[in-house]
């Protein structure tokens, strides 16, 4: 079995391992409007993820999520890069580069759809997929106005009700999956994580 075939199965037997088995009472779809509930009942939440890149590697890390707008993303060693969304924008700190972040619109990037200050899945033209697999309900999303720009695939288990992972596919086709750890939510988490400019000064740009 090559390299890339190994963590293409590691990959995905992590994503199977992170959807607990689904329980007589939970065994059901949860709704567009359940989903939104449960998204909007936390504005703050930081634990720890497994992401599996494009390429079939796999990092580990910290988020912190602070709603509206704000992400941050802290990779463990040996990765030691930084994601982070603040001021509308989202920045790459790369620990191998002497140059400053790459730096992008937050409004270009699906991700957007989960940092709005009202998470509304059922509005017209944003969800395109909505599907139960017997263990975890999944909701594809998109922004109504730029369906180019890509989609947002969620998944949810019930009874009670969590974020799972997210399957994030850009404008190019490529695919990047986040799988959440046990989230502390609704916890206070300073607006200076998400400074991008005091980041940068930081990291010498």
């Amino acid at each position: 079995m090559t390299l890339l075939r190994r963590r293409t199965f590691l990959a995905a037997s992590l994503a199977t391992l992170s959807l607990p088995l689904a329980t007589a009472a939970a065994a059901q779809q949860l709704s567009l409007a359940e989903v939104s509930r449960h998204l909007n009942s936390f504005t703050t939440a930081q634990g720890e993820f497994t992401q599996i890149n494009a390429d079939g590697t796999i990092s580990t890390g910290q988020i912190y999520i602070k709603r509206p707008g704000r992400i941050r993303f802290e990779y463990n060693p040996p990765d030691r890069s930084l994601v982070l969304s603040g001021g509308g924008s989202v920045a790459i700190f790369d620990p191998q580069s002497d140059t400053n972040p790459e730096r992008y619109p937050l409004a270009e990037t699906p991700l957007k759809i989960i940092l709005e200050s009202t998470i509304d899945l059922g509005q017209s033209g944003m969800v395109t997929r909505h599907t139960y697999d017997g263990t975890a309900t999944t909701v594809t999303a998109q922004d109504p106005q730029r369906p180019q720009l890509g989609n947002i695939q969620l998944r949810f288990t019930g009874n009670p009700t969590e974020l799972r992972q997210w399957i994030v596919t850009d404008d190019t086709g490529t695919q990047t999956t986040v799988i959440l750890g046990d989230l502390a939510k609704n916890v206070a988490i300073p607006d200076s994580r998400f400074n991008i400019t005091a980041e940068a000064r930081r990291w010498g740009g």
